[in-house]
């Protein structure tokens, strides 16, 4: 692992590295922000999830959630969204490719030797930050934007007892009735719509739900509402009778503007989950 900087934020440190992932087969950078209370003992972690077209970037600079970290004791992780190299696949789409890796396993040519999001994400980042930072693994909780609410949601379910709480901001909620969805899962996984369940948000909260909180934020205004279809997810959880919130903001959008001012939000419901 190699730090690429490192900047004291509201007297934590805001930083950003680059390993070598034996999951993605190329070179992986990451954003971690660790609290001033990390000096003294480990913390807890938040994971959050970025959406299509995003690097580790956008949400570390943009979300504004290092303020309520150091207030609640909560480190927060900004993995990237896919595989990057002049040697992994692309396409001149912006919702295929580098950008948009939809946090799956890629069975498919040509995503399959690089695209292994999912088991980045849930395996081996964890793995690494854990051996590196002073962040404690038996406490995370998981949140996400768009294709990363999406992702957080379903590695969420797919992965009980791992996360005290998840939320998302405007997931993509039913990707396999959705273009935005049916394209990517197709490409990276195939024809067969069964190998397609475990990556779909209203599918998993149909069949298994959560063992812990849930909150989702949606803007009223959205212009992605169509390919989100929140409805769905929403429809899914009151027929599970599942613990948890779903929100529709009136009047926001789907950009960091929506993101910022919910934030705050998520990080105390996660923090409260946590038992901070």
């Amino acid at each position: 692992m190699e730090t690429v900087s490192e900047n004291v934020c509201f007297d934590g440190v805001q930083g950003v590295y680059t390993h070598r992932s034996d999951a993605c087969a190329c070179d992986m950078t990451f954003g971690l922000y660790l609290p001033p209370q990390a000096r003294a003992s480990k913390v807890p972690v938040l994971w959050y999830l970025s959406g299509l077209t995003c690097t580790h970037e956008n949400a570390m600079t943009k979300a504004a959630a290092q303020g309520v970290a150091a207030d609640l004791g909560v480190a927060l992780v900004f993995p990237d969204t896919s595989p990057r190299g002049e040697d992994v696949a692309d396409d001149e789409a912006y919702d295929l490719g580098k950008g948009a890796g939809f946090y799956v396993n890629a069975t498919q040519t040509p995503w399959a030797p690089h695209y292994k999001m999912w088991d980045y994400i849930s395996a081996e980042l964890p793995a690494l930050i854990g051996a590196e930072f002073a962040v404690d693994l038996d406490r995370q909780a998981i949140t996400g934007h768009s294709m990363g609410g999406h992702g957080a949601l379903t590695l969420a379910m797919a992965h009980p007892g791992r996360f005290a709480s998840v939320s998302a901001f405007a997931p993509i909620a039913h990707p396999s009735a959705s273009d935005w969805g049916r394209k990517q899962l197709s490409a990276y996984l195939g024809e067969d719509q069964s190998k397609w369940t475990l990556h779909d948000t209203t599918l998993q909260m149909r069949e298994v739900g959560f063992d812990g909180p849930v909150l989702v934020d949606q803007g009223g205004s959205d212009q992605f509402l169509d390919l989100l279809k929140p409805e769905a997810l929403a429809e899914a959880m009151a027929a599970r009778r599942q613990d948890g919130v779903f929100r529709m903001q009136k009047g926001y959008d789907h950009s960091y503007f929506f993101v910022s001012t919910f934030i705050p939000d998520h990080l105390a419901f996660h923090a409260d989950a946590l038992g901070l």
